[in-house]
């Protein structure tokens, strides 16, 4: 994950939880500078370590070269203030807690401190950028770019601009995105939950309704989605593996043996839209018993896992 220096943006992040360590430790895979900044000091202080080990587990797991590793954490410095930390920067990624009130509030400071040149991006998974910038006079240069959970590691990055955001500005995001070596791809406009958020809630809606219903346990479920749709969803996607699934008929052919199925199956899936809060309890203690206390190592599994695919899906694409 190299670029060349003159085109490396100084980046800032505000909001030093697990997506903006996320984001910290992608710019130190790439060598780029970066400042951080969080309202609570003990969190950010923490922050330093797990974003140090996170941007070495890319060199273990084959993801960066150790060498530009190094060189992006020694560039890595901790703000004072939003002054100090975003006043020279050229992408300011906002990283805090999904609340809007919050995010307004600091898109509102952000547009007094930062350079007029400078683009401000919301990791928001499902906020609208135009409801979040709405008070900020930097709105052209405010967009989404909401990644995926770790950052560093899934390429994926949702690019959601705004009623008032400018066209060069989401292509500067796209070029920058690129250079980290992550694939963005961008809404026509924007929808609650963007788009993987949508998807990802009405597959887990499903998933929670067979467990607290008894048709299977959680590790089971989990199995069904990774090694059946997730698999080929990995490789495909839905709507190419539905087309690719009934041979040289394509969807068309697909659609004509199997939509009446699929429309049983959909009028016979989950419609709730709220957990009670004895289903949230019974969720969390199945979940809970399922995995166990030992987090730490099964992240690392994830991890290897992420990595394995994403390296396969490379070398496959490049044959």
């Amino acid at each position: 994950m190299t670029t060349p220096e003159a085109a490396a943006p100084r980046v800032a992040i505000v909001g030093t939880g697990t997506i903006g360590r996320g984001w910290a430790a992608l710019c130190a895979s790439a060598g780029w500078h970066c400042a951080l900044f969080d309202t609570d000091t003990m969190v950010a202080d923490r922050a330093a370590g797990e974003i140090e080990r996170r941007a070495r587990a890319l060199v273990a797991l084959g993801r960066a070269p150790a060498e530009t590793v190094e060189q992006g954490l020694l560039r890595i410095r901790l703000g004072r203030s939003l002054l100090h930390t975003c006043s020279d920067a050229d992408w300011v990624i906002e990283s805090v807690q999904e609340d809007l009130h919050a995010k307004q509030r600091l898109f509102e400071n952000l547009g007094q401190v930062v350079r007029p040149e400078a683009i401000i991006t919301s990791s928001s998974s499902g906020l609208p950028i135009s409801e979040i910038a709405a008070h900020t006079r930097h709105q052209p240069r405010c967009l989404v770019a909401h990644p995926l959970n770790p950052p560093e590691l899934i390429p994926l990055v949702e690019v959601v601009p705004g009623k008032f955001t400018a066209a060069p500005a989401v292509e500067t995001v796209r070029e920058w995105l690129r250079a980290l070596n992550r694939i963005p791809i961008v809404l026509k406009r924007e929808v609650p939950g963007n788009a993987v958020g949508r998807i990802a809630a009405a597959v887990w809606r499903e998933c929670i309704d067979l467990v607290l219903s008894g048709v299977m346990d959680v590790d089971d479920i989990d199995r069904a989605v990774s090694l059946g749709p997730g698999l080929g969803w990995a490789a495909a996607g839905p709507h190419l593996t539905y087309h690719l699934g009934a041979g040289d008929g394509g969807v068309k052919a697909f659609l004509e043996q199997l939509l009446v199925p699929f429309e049983a199956w959909w009028g016979s899936l989950a419609q709730w839209t709220k957990l009670e809060p004895e289903q949230v309890q019974a969720l969390t203690g199945q979940i809970e018993r399922a995995y166990g206390a030992k987090l730490d190592a099964i992240r690392e599994a994830r991890d290897r896992r992420l990595a394995a695919l994403l390296q396969a899906l490379e070398r496959s694409r490049k044959t």
